[in-house]
């Protein structure tokens, strides 16, 4: 259990600068995932040494798979092989993140191994059973709290079924859990999205040389198939810097008079840019520079300038392609000439915490106006200026919401403390030393 760490955050100056983010999680994760079942050595430049993705790497060196740093900064990845997955003589521990526990479960579900999975507090809470619900149909078997939740132990098999899955509910964490497992299944295995959501796994199961196809059905929907047991080759990976985490100083720096910033290298998948689009749509000054692929994935060098931003309604349809980020865009809102009406949010009652809840409930501390709808919507009404601020907010062991309010803090007219900011590190480590470093004032309480 870390110990908690307030930390407050100050109004400041111009923010001037360059910030390479740290890489893109899901992607981290995936890299770590699929190299440790591929034949041979996957070379991984820019993965995102953040705790979550490093109990990713320690769970794949317990499954059997060879995963470490060199001393030049890169990783790689020697893998057993599709099917090769050992039983671990430990507990796998996901520490806070959901991503790795829902991915690593549909993977190991093919293989005739038992694991048990733990996480953190906040992990603990967290529903399991949309995962294991489709996993268990196609053979796996799993023991864990009510709800499914964690501590749990997957109990596999090597004669999982394929299966035709329609979601539910629109996550990337599912899809890719079933596909995950469908990898080591014989025959094909296909999930149904009514919504698009986050891609990573396609587009990084294709280069490592499996067959994934996605078709456009009649109703709308994507089917999303992979064809099982294929031989998947180990491969170089550049990560992206992580749009999440660059939403953090790219709001920062529209909120402060005179700010312009540098974000380099930033994933710019059409299925994580729904922040960007709604900045956008907001009057925010962001350029993309630079637009270019490396390893499959589309990428930009953000340019971000201080200007001002309006409210509007971000629809309900927007929402798999942000859902990390309405802490922040929330935080921009508060600032915004106008309402901003957030349509859709259920999704954020399930994650590290009930963001829908700690968002509405910071920002009224902090002088903001808002209504959370009976239909999970978040209406922020914004004055055109910095709100008052003042605050001390809970973050409930959330890293996304920490960041949030300490950003707002960087522009409300007295500091915003959080209660503990020690999971920051969690998805963004050396956040406050980056933002400080382009003029932020962030210190420990």
């Amino acid at each position: 259990m870390l110990q908690a760490k307030p930390l407050r955050s100050s109004s400041t100056g111009a923010l001037a600068g360059t910030i390479r983010v740290p890489g893109d999680k899901s992607i981290s994760h995936r890299s770590l995932m699929l190299g440790a079942v591929a034949v041979g050595e996957t070379v991984i430049h820019g993965l995102l040494e953040g705790e979550d993705v490093l109990n990713t790497a320690a769970a794949m060196r317990l499954l059997g798979a060879q995963a470490e740093r060199g001393g030049d900064g890169v990783w790689r990845v020697r893998g057993v092989g599709l099917g090769g997955l050992g039983e671990p003589a430990q507990v796998l521990d996901m520490g806070n993140s959901g991503t790795a526990a829902r991915l690593l479960m549909g993977l190991v579900a093919s293989h005739p191994i038992t694991c048990v999975f733990t996480g953190d507090a906040s992990l603990n809470k967290r529903p399991m059973a949309r995962v294991t619900g489709p996993l268990e149909q196609m053979g796996a078997r799993f023991v864990g709290r009510s709800g499914g939740r964690l501590p749990l132990a997957v109990v596999g098999s090597d004669r999982t079924v394929p299966i035709t899955y329609r979601l539910p509910v629109a996550s990337a964490q599912v899809k890719s859990a079933v596909i995950l497992c469908g990898l080591n299944t014989a025959g094909t295995t296909t999930v149904i999205e009514a919504e698009p959501t986050r891609d990573h796994t396609e587009l990084m199961l294709r280069h490592f040389g499996a067959i994934v196809t996605t078709e456009r059905m009649e109703d709308g929907a994507l089917a999303v198939s992979v064809v099982g047991q294929p031989e998947l080759t180990g491969r170089e990976i550049v990560v992206p810097a992580d749009p999440s985490s660059a939403a953090f100083p790219a709001v920062a720096a529209l909120l402060r008079p005179g700010s312009e910033l540098l974000l380099p290298g930033v994933g710019m998948n059409p299925r994580r840019t729904g922040l960007y689009d709604t900045l956008v749509e907001m009057g925010a000054n962001i350029a993309f520079e630079n637009r270019r692929d490396e390893a499959g994935e589309p990428v930009a060098d953000l340019r971000v300038k201080h200007g001002p931003l309006k409210g509007i309604v971000v629809p309900a349809d927007r929402a798999p392609s942000m859902i990390d980020e309405y802490p922040i865009l929330a935080a921009a809102a508060a600032c915004a000439e106008g309402t901003t009406v957030m349509l859709g949010l259920k999704e954020l009652r399930v994650k590290e915490s009930d963001r829908l809840a700690m968002v509405a409930d910071g920002l009224t501390k902090c002088g903001v106006k808002v209504e959370v709808g009976a239909d999970d919507s978040l209406t922020v009404y914004g004055t055109g200026k910095p709100p008052q601020g003042g605050a001390t907010v809970a973050t409930a062991m959330d890293h996304r919401i920490a960041m949030s309010f300490l950003v707002l803090g960087m522009a409300t007219a007295e500091p915003v403390q959080v209660d503990d900011g020690a999971f920051i590190d969690t998805s963004f480590p050396g956040f406050v030393a980056l933002m400080n470093g382009v003029g932020a004032k962030i210190a420990g309480v």
